[in-house]
């Protein structure tokens, strides 16, 4: 009985293999502490912000002065890591990031509130993380065998998820407790984990042919994924989830409407899909396993939108909790599989540029989405514009996705 459920658990349970592997168990541990920080300092700055203005416009504000650099330099910075050594740029990016965290600390504890001044260190807090998020999936398929380069994704993703419950809540005990500077300090001291682990990486010089960091190189990027169906198909699947399906923005106004505006309503509906993506990755075993993943992936981003769908019309706060969760269970493998077509489809003097597109799309299309949600919900009222963008995200993408043969029928090498 024991035996078979261990067979069970083994074949579902997340794949740790390539945490086996020295140089990418530094890089993922390391990438794990620092999102903690990271998440830490993005309480802070909102709720710094919105001390000094009283405006949530001025907090509203963070959205663009983390978006332009992320695009700028997350499409740069991927052109940039095929052309040079992977492990240099990976540094220099962590230290304009760790300028931008030491910037905000100065700040705090001169007691400057300046909020241009905050918004323009948030943008180079931006730019770093620009350039490093590209640099490390390109990193990952140089580190673990293609055969593990989906659980390695999913080890990621499961980090990052389980940084985005435990930095917020650590967040809001350091402000209560210590204030804006401790918060900024926390998270200083715990990027020093994903300095060090970039500090420890082999020397990644480029494969292939070397094309000049610029326009061009860019360009480029672009034209490979015009022409190859399935990595034009993976962003487009990506955005139709986020920019129809995501009801973050609706989050304040339902709370207000269905749970009498609820502080504790509104922290588990902010934590659901993260905790959601958290156990869907530890759950993940059976990923690296699928061979049909342009269908595969089409499905899952399906099941998100009806799973949202299904929340926006739930009344009682534990299954429109229970409910999101599944769509980040689902949003979890859909990026897992994502990032997997993008990192073995692609030849490794290219990586570095789709990882760039990759990274502009995950941070563009939540913030589509919050536009979407926020006009419909204007137009229609919320509940339909939950449920609506749910049901649309389900149908869309099921077409999208059947539609293009080359998707439909792949199926990663295993070579």
């Amino acid at each position: 009985m024991f035996g078979g459920f261990g067979g069970l658990w083994g074949r579902i349970a997340i794949d740790t293999t390539p945490l086996r592997i020295v140089a990418y168990r530094r890089l993922w541990t390391g990438q794990g502490v620092s999102f903690i920080g990271f998440q830490l300092t993005a309480v802070a700055v909102s709720a710094q912000i919105y001390d000094i203005t009283g405006s949530s416009f001025w907090v509203g504000m963070l959205g663009p002065a983390s978006l332009i650099p992320l695009v700028i330099f997350g499409l740069w910075g991927g052109a940039v890591a095929d052309a040079v050594d992977r492990r240099r740029l990976l540094l220099a990016g962590s230290v304009i990031a760790w300028a931008g965290t030491a910037a905000l600390l100065l700040q705090a504890v001169l007691g400057i509130d300046n909020v241009g001044l905050m918004l323009a260190t948030v943008a180079v807090h931006s730019t770093g993380f620009a350039i490093t998020g590209p640099v490390r999936g390109a990193i990952i398929p140089r580190l673990v065998p293609v055969d593990q380069v989906p659980a390695a994704n999913t080890l990621n993703f499961l980090v990052s998820s389980v940084g985005a419950v435990i930095g917020p809540l650590i967040g809001g005990v350091l402000l209560a407790q210590g204030g804006y500077a401790t918060a900024y300090l926390v998270d200083a001291l715990l990027f020093g984990a994903a300095f060090y682990a970039a500090v420890r990486l082999p020397p990644l010089p480029p494969l292939g042919d070397v094309v000049r960091p610029g326009l061009r190189a860019v360009g480029e990027g672009l034209r490979f994924i015009a022409g190859h169906p399935v990595v034009l198909m993976s962003f487009v699947v990506d955005i139709i989830a986020m920019a129809f399906a995501l009801p973050r923005a609706l989050f304040p106004e339902m709370v207000a409407a269905r749970f009498d505006g609820s502080l504790l309503a509104f922290g588990w509906l902010t934590a659901s899909i993260a905790i959601g993506s958290a156990l869907g990755g530890l759950l993940s075993g059976w990923v690296g396993r699928v061979s049909r993943q342009g269908v595969a992936l089409t499905l899952v981003i399906s099941l998100w939108g009806l799973s949202v769908a299904a929340a926006g019309l739930a009344h009682e706060l534990w299954l429109m909790v229970g409910l999101l969760a599944l769509g980040g269970a689902a949003d979890l493998v859909s990026a897992v599989w994502r990032q997997t077509i993008l990192q073995t489809y692609a030849p490794d003097e290219m990586r570095g540029r789709l990882q760039g597109v990759f990274y502009v799309v995950v941070a563009g299309g939540p913030r589509l989405g919050d536009l979407r949600a926020g006009v419909t919900a204007t137009m229609v009222g919320v509940v339909p514009a939950w449920v609506g963008g749910g049901l649309v995200c389900a149908v869309l993408v099921l077409v999208v996705g059947f539609a293009v043969p080359a998707f439909r029928n792949y199926r990663p090498s295993r070579s």
